[in-house]
């Protein structure tokens, strides 16, 4: 069996084009032997210091017994045939398949020859075309022996042999080859192929806490779970919540994030309430016959002394109660909600303070069982490991992620304009990385009162989807029609996307407030971090670099 590089492959779930790369992939694997190495190049790409490597370009690449080099590009579905030669439509536009097969062997012969020296890389080239047969080979634009089509497809290993013999003389720069599509390249998996991979490994490990956490024996049962970013308090939350439906109890999920209450109310099975703290005061004051003013000042305020002296009955109370955010209540707030209890009932309470933004004291809760989870296993590791080194936190957040290969990225502005121009390059650039538009939130530091960026319906080609503050008559939150999603710190905590761009990153001293809204906003990345940062907070993060590199000297 040939040598597969990046391992892995076999666990990827692809769709499309992808699927049938993978197809490919297998039948390599199977029919050509160990002398042989495939670098797969589809679902794998490399970004360093912005620059983004031609390997991503290169369908597989294929080093033989003796150290020749094979190119693949694989087309899959239909081509058209033109005077100009073989072409793939796409939706934006065609693209010519023997010039862009001809721009990847020079871009990567150049790269190779700086590597090997002046030892001359034998590449060679090969056209698979598994879907489609080739009617007129001869005006392709490739040559004719080096397509392989559907009336030949069952013939690519062979062909792969006969190109890549197993005899001859091995050219001396064998080793540098291998160790530049490996080790220089450090293949990391590509966006498409691995978003819902990441996502369903996060859920996996995650899923401990909610695992070893719904065991707990206790009476009464009050459990307070101290978790960091990324530990599986949701996951936990939902799994609590699913469990008391089964079971015939009526769940009450609480937050004080309205963006959060409105996200877990789309995910949690009907049956239960979910409920920001003023949302629940603001139903129980309705329905005791007093209708809230929320256009006059102190509203809320009102809503929660109207709770600090309501008492329900039985109608109004709940078998389980799980308090998320416990870091933004008020204790008084604790005293009230579990009121709603009923007799023999279970309380959960989630916090975690690290995201404490409101200054708020740590609830006490006397008397609870105690359960601290420190592990973050959403984030890649080093974006963790580059937040240790960048923030001073008081205890160094440990990565469970086995993903890596994305650094954070730091781009700095300096005027409005040039905030809006790097906001706009951050979004440029991930989607040059992979990610799809739905996968990227910009989320500004400042909150969407302040921003800068609040008037903006675009940024450059973008349009945004940002919230209106209106809610529809299901009271789900009325967005503005948009391709990328935009929102603050303060309301997408509780959340995560794929990729995160944090923009308007802007404060005088890298204090304990700025240190835990920094926290926040990086921890809700799941794959890949961009700060957008002014050129005094670069200064600052600089500094900590600096004193981290002397510590370490």
């Amino acid at each position: 069996m040939a040598v597969i590089h990046p391992e892995g492959w076999r666990e990827l779930k692809a769709s499309g084009a992808a699927q049938r790369e993978i197809e490919t992939l297998a039948i390599l694997a199977a029919e050509l032997d160990d002398t042989y190495t495939v670098y797969h190049g589809v679902h794998w790409t490399r970004v360093q210091q912005g620059n983004y490597a031609i390997v991503g370009e290169i369908d597989f690449a294929i080093v033989g017994p003796t150290g020749k080099l094979l190119l693949i590009e694989q087309k899959s579905g239909f081509l058209a045939e033109t005077p100009e030669g073989l072409v793939k439509r796409y939706a934006q536009k065609d693209k010519s398949v023997p010039l862009q097969l001809a721009r990847t062997v020079d871009a990567l012969t150049q790269r190779l020859r700086a590597i090997c020296g002046t030892e001359s890389p034998q590449v060679d080239t090969l056209l698979f075309c598994p879907d489609y047969t080739v009617k007129q080979p001869g005006i392709a634009g490739i040559d004719p022996a080096r397509i392989i089509d559907a009336s030949k497809r069952d013939y690519l290993a062979h062909t792969v042999r006969s190109i890549l013999p197993a005899r001859g003389e091995s050219v001396l720069y064998k080793d540098k080859l291998h160790r530049f599509l490996g080790d220089v390249l450090q293949l990391v998996p590509e966006v498409h192929a691995v978003v819902g991979e990441a996502h369903a490994l996060y859920t996996r490990l995650a899923g401990g806490l909610a695992e070893w956490a719904r065991r707990i024996e206790c009476e009464p049962f009050r459990l307070r779970v101290i978790g960091t970013a990324g530990s599986g308090k949701t996951q936990l939350a939902m799994a609590v919540y699913r469990d008391a439906l089964a079971a015939g109890r009526k769940p009450l999920y609480i937050c004080y994030n309205r963006p959060l209450a409105d996200h877990i109310a789309l995910i949690a099975p009907p049956g239960g309430q979910v409920l920001t703290y003023h949302q629940l005061a603001d139903r129980v004051c309705q329905a005791a016959g007093e209708v809230p003013d929320f256009s006059r000042e102190g509203a809320f305020t009102r809503l929660e002394g109207f709770l600090d002296k309501y008492v329900p009955d039985e109608a109004d109370c709940f078998d389980e109660i799980i308090i998320d955010e416990g870091q933004d209540f008020h204790a008084r707030w604790a005293d009230n909600l579990l009121r709603f209890l009923r007799p023999g009932g279970r309380a959960w309470w989630l916090e975690d303070p690290m995201q404490n933004l409101y200054g708020l004291p740590q609830v006490r809760l006397p008397g609870w069982v105690t359960l601290r989870s420190d592990i973050n296993y959403r984030s890649p590791k080093d974006i963790l490991a580059s937040l240790n080194l960048l923030l001073p936190l008081e205890h160094p957040v440990e990565a469970g992620s086995p993903l890596s290969g994305s650094d954070i990225e730091i781009l700095i502005y300096t005027t409005p304009d040039e905030l809006v121009a790097r906001s706009v390059s951050a979004v440029t650039r991930a989607i040059g990385l992979g990610f799809k538009r739905s996968h990227i939130a910009l989320i500004s530091y400042r909150g969407r009162e302040h921003s800068a960026l609040t008037p903006f319906t675009r940024l450059g080609p973008y349009s945004l989807k940002a919230p209106t503050g209106r809610y529809d008559l299901l009271g789900n939150p009325i967005l503005t029609e948009g391709d990328i999603l935009t929102d603050s710190v303060l309301r997408f905590k509780g959340r995560a996307a794929p990729c995160v761009i944090l923009t308007e990153v802007d404060f005088e001293a890298l204090d304990e407030k700025a240190v835990r809204r920094l926290f926040v906003g990086a921890t809700r990345a799941t794959m890949k971090l961009t700060l957008v940062v002014s050129e005094r907070v670069a200064s600052l993060l600089q500094s900590r670099l600096n004193s981290a590199d002397q510590e370490r000297l």
